[in-house]
């Protein structure tokens, strides 16, 4: 939906321009090339404005646009935050921009969101030769020190390389044109060979014009390494993490009448990843290398698999891998997470876990609000299905699950205290043996800080 969006506006953008110099007669006049990159790790989506005008909307952190050609002129460029409630501050500008013609700028929205400033790279337009690749690598994680860039052949010792060059947070090397090859980029501190980064055997095609810039790895712990490469290429952008980053993987049981079970990967018996998994039970986050496994879930102490599924996980990739249904139907749900915390909200997801209650109507309301009066904030949900991750406002908070087209709640949390930079997953479910309610909610991420 992005992409197409993003390519949508561009289009129009790009038509307005064209209009603008077809009336102009300076159709002959060399344009300007520009793009841009939200690089701020705790910032929400933005929207890009150009003298006024929203170009770019709903702009996520490591993604960048395509180079959009402008006429040679001063521009007003503003950078938008999206707040919850869908509402816009200026959080970058309006800044004032003289835009000259074969000149190619990379607009990057870098640092933190409370210290959200432009990085501003220029390099001339020219063309590339078909055999041949055109680098320039920007500097644009503020937490980061100062480093050294090395792109070698793959495998080759950097001990006994020179590094591209040395840099620090705003500052940028090249742009350099090496032959369209495999290479391996490695980032370490000043004057030293302790690899920060390591990308592996990436291919660089030849004719292509590449801005890489080293923005903030939002996921933390042991194995992931600090930095993460975006690469704009005129047309699209992509990230490139470390070569030796894992996947994250974490598995809750949600079937009701189930039994306490034992999590086997790759039929290892010997060595379950969680033994006796209980109800409403659910793992922290585990690492494990990118790649497919075959899962088990097995009842407690015995080899009997209630559910046998191969999964792949990627690269840098979060998952959670939830056990649904009564028994007799049980089946893994996986779902993709996305933790990236965002100073400027509270993240939030529901899902409807319970075999038993039909589809449900879910109310989102201040403590007090009396929701006869209030649509819901999802309406027909069913089992298995999720809101997906919803802004709010930092803020108390009150969630009533009822059955569809009813106003009689059969699950009420209460007060909930949600704060901005939170992540906040929630489980409906059908209660334990030991609960006299009904219905329940298994509470994941901070609603358990």
């Amino acid at each position: 939906m992005f992409k197409n969006r993003l390519i949508v506006l561009l289009s129009a953008l790009s038509m307005l321009v064209f209009t603008a110099c077809n009336d102009n007669d300076d159709n002959d006049i060399p344009k300007a090339s520009v793009a841009v990159l939200h690089a701020s790790p705790d910032a929400p989506k933005v929207d890009i404005k150009v003298n006024d005008d929203a170009v770019l909307e709903g702009v996520d952190f490591a993604e960048g646009s395509r180079l959009l050609a402008l006429a040679s002129d001063t521009y007003t460029i503003a950078v938008d935050g999206i707040l919850p409630g869908d509402e816009r501050t200026t959080v970058i500008g309006p800044v004032d921009l003289a835009f000259d013609g074969n000149t190619r700028y990379v607009i990057i929205a870098a640092n933190s969101v409370a210290k959200i400033e432009p990085i501003v790279v220029t390099a001339d337009v020219t063309e590339v030769a078909s055999d041949q690749v055109r680098v320039q690598v920007v500097h644009a994680t503020a937490t980061a020190p100062e480093v050294d860039v090395y792109v070698t052949a793959p495998d080759a010792d950097i001990n006994n390389a020179s590094p591209l060059g040395t840099f620090g947070y705003k500052e940028d090397l090249g742009p350099v044109e090496v032959p369209g090859d495999n290479y391996q980029i490695r980032v370490t501190p000043k004057d030293t060979k302790d690899v920060l980064y390591d990308s592996g055997s990436v291919p660089l095609e030849g004719g292509s014009d590449l801005v890489i810039s080293a923005v903030a790895n939002t996921k933390i712990g042991e194995g992931y390494a600090p930095i993460q490469l975006v690469v704009l290429d005129g047309t699209t952008s992509f990230v490139i993490t470390d070569k030796n980053t894992p996947a994250s993987v974490r598995v809750i049981h949600n079937s009701p009448d189930a039994p306490a079970v034992d999590i086997i990967v790759n039929n290892n018996f010997n060595e379950p990843l969680v033994e006796d998994f209980a109800y409403t039970d659910f793992t922290p986050y585990v690492n494990v290398a990118s790649g497919s496994y075959n899962i088990k879930v097995a009842v407690a102490d015995t080899q009997n698999a209630v559910i046998d599924a191969n999964v792949t996980f990627e690269r840098g990739s979060m998952q959670s891998v939830y056990a649904v249904n009564e028994v007799s139907k049980i089946e893994p749900l996986i779902l993709n997470d996305d933790n990236r915390s965002v100073a400027t909200e509270a993240k939030v997801r529901l899902l409807h876990g319970s075999p038993t209650a039909g589809s449900v109507d879910i109310y989102v309301t201040a403590p007090d609000a009396n929701i006869s009066n209030v649509e819901p904030a999802f309406s027909g949900v069913q089992f298995k299905d999720e809101t997906g991750y919803v802004s709010l406002a930092e803020g108390d908070y009150r969630v009533r699950v009822t059955p569809t087209g009813s106003k009689d709640a059969v699950i009420d949390t209460g007060i909930l205290s949600l704060n901005a930079g939170g992540i906040y997953t929630a489980i409906a479910r059908d209660a334990a043996d030991d609960e006299t309610e009904p219905f329940g909610l298994i509470l994941l991420d901070d609603f358990n800080d």
